[in-house]
């Protein structure tokens, strides 16, 4: 049974059991999203899932270095929409300017579509979170995205130079990128800041 019949058989039974059915299928193609990132080991590259998962719990174990009182059910539920909209457009490499240019208005449609498979009030829920994400906008939104720097940036460490050294990245453009990581958290940026130091040391960055 492929995944339209498997739909369809729930609709006869329940419509709205269906329709969020749909969009819990849709969310297995994140799994297959492989993003520039390897894991800590170094052995392969994330995907966007595992990613997802990964920074929510980062910034579950890190909420009491937020610079501001947080609501972290729900800076959870925003890092776990946050990377959705790349099922359609896929993931962009942080450091590629041009191509993060590009893809917003990718990213506004996928936006749309995916969260749109849910019953109305539901999907706007989870939109206003992605959006809330985007814009950085909150606490909340200011501590997930300071997460979803740190995360990245530990594994590349790990990972003798990772994506950096893969793509050329150099210090002061990773310094410039995570640096944002102190709108929602000086105490992690100061101690980022020090582990990208050492790396400049070590001749891990140039």
């Amino acid at each position: 049974m492929d995944r339209e019949r498997l739909l369809e058989v729930a609709a006869g039974v329940d419509a709205g059991v269906a329709a969020r059915l749909r969009f819990v299928t849709e969310l297995d193609r994140l799994k297959g999203i492989v993003r520039q990132t390897p894991v800590l080991d170094g052995e392969r590259l994330e995907n966007s899932a595992e990613h997802s998962w990964h920074v929510a719990m980062t910034a579950w174990a890190l909420a009491p270095l937020a610079d501001e009182p947080l609501d972290l059910d729900r800076v959870i539920r925003i890092l776990l929409v946050h990377d959705i909209v790349e099922i359609d457009a896929g993931d962009v490499f942080i450091y590629d300017t041009a191509g993060r240019e590009a893809v917003v208005a990718a990213e506004e449609a996928a936006a749309e579509r995916i969260f749109g498979l849910l019953p109305a009030g539901e999907g706007a829920e989870m939109r206003a979170l992605w959006d809330e994400y985007e814009r950085r906008s909150t606490p909340e939104g200011r501590f997930a995205y300071a997460c979803d720097r740190l995360q990245p940036l530990l594994a590349n460490v790990a990972g003798g130079g990772g994506s950096w050294a893969r793509h050329g990245v150099t210090a002061e453009r990773v310094k410039a990128i995570n640096g944002r990581m102190a709108e929602g958290s000086g105490r992690l940026w100061e101690v980022a800041e020090a582990i990208l130091d050492a790396c400049i040391d070590e001749g891990l960055l140039e």
